[in-house]
């Protein structure tokens, strides 16, 4: 039998002026100090879509949009798969609440200055290339 896989759903949060949020790990000590795209887990019974809007809230401190998948899916450890939405910000000014210590808003051409998490890095090329 296998075990069920864990579905952790990220933003592609953009601004007004078409920036990406990228958002440092503070934990846990394997992840700190590297970026990803913000988000987490989907619980059991919740819709990948109100687990985006939920863990945005809690992590960042806003009310987001998704309203779009990103094509594909990305495998983290074993168990688990990353999903992308891109979503807009609806209101609030991300801060970084949990697991994070730093947020950046990357124009296109900064999109690379960051370093990425190496599982993040194929999910933010589909991300930068879907429409």
């Amino acid at each position: 039998m296998t075990e069920p896989i864990v579905v952790v759903v990220a933003a592609a949060l953009y601004d007004t002026g078409g920036r990406l949020l990228a958002a440092r790990r503070s934990a846990p000590p394997e992840l700190a100090g590297r970026w990803e795209l913000p988000g987490g887990k989907v619980e059991p019974g919740e819709s990948p879509e109100r687990a985006l809007v939920r863990e945005l809230r809690e992590e960042l401190g806003v009310e987001a949009e998704p309203v779009g998948r990103v094509p594909g899916e990305w495998p983290l450890k074993p168990g688990y798969v990353l999903r992308v939405w891109r979503c807009d910000l609806r209101s609030g000014d991300p801060l970084p609440l949990e697991d994070h210590d730093e947020l950046r808003w990357l124009a296109p051409d900064e999109i690379w200055s960051v370093d990425w998490l190496d599982q993040d890095v194929p999910a933010v090329k589909e991300t930068v290339r879907a429409p």
